[in-house]
């Protein structure tokens, strides 16, 4: 299948607009179960679906947001219209996308360095997306995490993990999503911000 060029640089140019940020709603299961825990809200679908309900539905919101990150549950679930949480954002002139990685496990040569995953069905998942969103959903996200410490990152490590995401990239674009890769050098650490620069600097060359 050809790469629908024309169809990414639209979708890039409406997530780029000067002026506006990315929202980040993909939280995972455990993470937003964490989150409420904190303040003492149970992790239900429907408290998922309120939480993401007042965010979509913020007056003036597509003045400052252009994209909004999905995480699959999101995909489905519905303002209080009755309208899909994709088809809300995408009439706002907000440009909806989705996480696809899967997650992260430890890698068994070099925990506790970890290794994202989500190549396996990947083209299978994203036409389901295009089907379930009514083809509102434009942008995906992976995120891989770079750890620096003693002896981190190992760097047979980071290209077997950039190699997933540039395959994960390709998949994207061949089935008319604009990947998000992120690459996330964590700060954590005793490293000072000269580490931080060199690993960085590997970790895009590599990708």
């Amino acid at each position: 299948m050809a790469i629908d060029a024309a169809r990414l640089q639209e979708t890039i140019a409406r997530v780029c607009r000067s002026g506006h940020g990315i929202l980040a709603a993909d939280e995972s299961m455990g993470t937003i179960a964490k989150r409420f825990a904190s303040i003492n809200i149970e992790s239900t679908p429907e408290s998922r679906r309120n939480y993401r309900n007042m965010l979509f539905t913020t007056p003036k919101l597509e003045e400052h947001i252009s994209g909004v990150i999905l995480f699959d549950e999101t995909v489905n679930q519905c303002d209080d219209a009755g309208q899909t949480f994709p088809r809300l954002l995408d009439a706002r002139g907000i440009v909806p996308g989705i996480k696809v990685d899967t997650g992260k496990v430890d890698h068994p040569n070099f925990a506790p360095e970890s290794l994202t995953r989500g190549l396996d069905g990947l083209e299978k998942r994203l036409v389901g997306y295009t089907e379930r969103s009514g083809g509102t959903l434009r942008f995906t996200k992976w995120r891989q995490v770079i750890d620096i410490g003693l002896g981190m990152p190992n760097r047979e490590l980071i290209e077997s993990a950039l190699d997933a995401m540039a395959q994960y990239a390709a998949i994207s674009q061949h089935a008319g999503y604009v990947p998000i890769t992120e690459p996330e050098v964590l700060m954590d650490g005793e490293h000072g911000i000269e580490r931080c620069e060199e690993v960085t600097g590997l970790t895009l060359r590599v990708l």
